[in-house]
């Protein structure tokens, strides 16, 4: 069985770091040269809560060649359209995509290569990649866990195959309700990932300050509440019922949830976000497929998403160079 990581920064490193450990090979493609030269050389140099190296199989893109029977895609989805064409000509006919990406991609990939190809993966962890072939690993061992699922009615063949290579790094749930799964997960995005990126702070220093906490509870109360207005149940994540830790109805509800957030979040406090880390490197950031998917949805059922609209325009403005991440963003809110 041929198998590849595609788009293999700091999450793909390190679980392709994880599953070469045990003996199997995946090839881990990125774009960025020095990152593929330095894993060549070096191997994967994982850093942080877990530390180990271990040689792995890397190339670029223009290096790829056959049939793959299972793909693992974690590249940002700005260009989902054109990079999920290119690697359909590289999965066998019966091979399985699985999608890592943040937000909700699955229906996207699934029109171009059928909802029978594509699986969809959450991960509960987070990377920061620190120098070419060197990726931290920021999240807590016990928090290393991953949800995975189809939007197919049909089984995939390839489903036992994924948990069984995902449960060489950590637990690993099927989920019959994915698209509440993709909710958790996007909910977590939407709130911690969102502040991180505006303030350019960890999860944690977003849910220490309590003006920042106030936005970070402000956004997940919107998850929430468009998710009841369109019929989704919100999964919990690692065993955690986030909706019921989380919402609030009342003013003694709303202080609890306000109160827990810190809690809720300390194995990842470490976490600095993809999009933050975007930013810093003068990229353009997934925030459209973050909380402006919650805008979208919240539109589409009918419930105001302010926070979350807010979130867009401030990561927008930072892009194009009028504000910078940093704690004076608040006030925008």
């Amino acid at each position: 069985m041929r198998l590849a990581i595609y788009g293999a920064g700091s999450l793909g490193t390190i679980l392709g770091a994880f599953i070469s450990k045990a003996g199997i090979d995946i090839e881990l493609i990125n774009h960025n040269k020095a990152h593929v030269k330095a894993l060549k050389e070096q191997g994967a140099l994982v850093i942080g809560t877990i530390q180990f190296c271990h040689p792995v199989i890397a190339y670029t893109p223009d290096e790829m060649n056959g049939l793959y029977d299972i793909l693992f895609l974690m590249t940002k989805q700005q260009h989902n359209a054109e990079v999920v064409h290119m690697l359909k000509s590289h999965l066998a006919s019966n091979g399985a995509l699985v999608t890592f990406q943040n937000g909700l991609p699955e229906m996207q990939i699934a029109e171009i290569l059928g909802e029978e190809r594509v699986l969809g993966c959450t991960v509960a962890w987070g990377a920061t990649m620190q120098s070419p072939g060197i990726c931290e690993l920021t999240s807590e061992p016990d928090a290393l866990s991953f949800s995975l699922g189809t939007i197919s009615a049909q089984p995939n063949k390839h489903l036992n195959k994924v948990k069984e290579l995902l449960e060489l790094m950590g637990t690993v749930d099927i989920e019959e309700n994915f698209i509440g799964t993709r909710w958790s997960k996007l909910l977590i995005n939407a709130s911690f990932s969102g502040m991180s990126a505006v303030l350019g702070c960890t999860f944690g220093e977003a849910a220490k300050s309590r003006a920042s906490r106030r936005i970070v509870q402000a956004l997940i109360k919107e998850c929430i509440d468009v998710c009841q207005a369109g019929g989704i149940r919100i999964e919990p994540v690692q065993g955690k019922d986030i909706v019921k830790l989380l919402n609030y109805n009342n003013s003694i509800k709303r202080a609890f949830s306000y109160f827990i957030i810190p809690i809720a979040i300390r194995k990842h406090a470490r976490l600095k976000a993809s999009m933050l880390q975007d930013l810093e490197r003068g990229r353009l950031t997934e925030v459209d497929a973050i909380n402006g998917a919650v805008s979208d949805y919240g539109r589409r059922v009918g419930c105001p998403t302010p926070m979350n609209d807010r979130v867009v325009e401030i990561i927008h403005k930072i892009e194009q160079g009028v504000l910078r991440p940093g704690f004076d963003n608040l006030n925008l809110f």
